[in-house]
């Protein structure tokens, strides 16, 4: 394992590593955030679909 620490430096491969995983993290978060489930900013957007599509009975003809 140290001889990989001699071929590649390693302040610049930690570095690199932090940038994609904070990259990664914000790429997370605005896929979720452009959801309507997800979406902690907005809140709710309206009633749950289950509850939303309540079927009135069919009155008799």
């Amino acid at each position: 394992m140290w001889r990989m620490w001699q071929t590649f430096d390693p302040r610049r491969v930690l570095t690199a590593l932090a940038v994609f995983l904070f990259a990664l993290a914000i790429l997370i978060h605005f896929i979720l955030l452009s959801t309507d489930r997800y979406n902690w900013l907005d809140g709710a957007s309206g009633a749950p679909a289950a509850t939303a599509a309540v079927a009135a009975p069919a009155s008799p003809a």
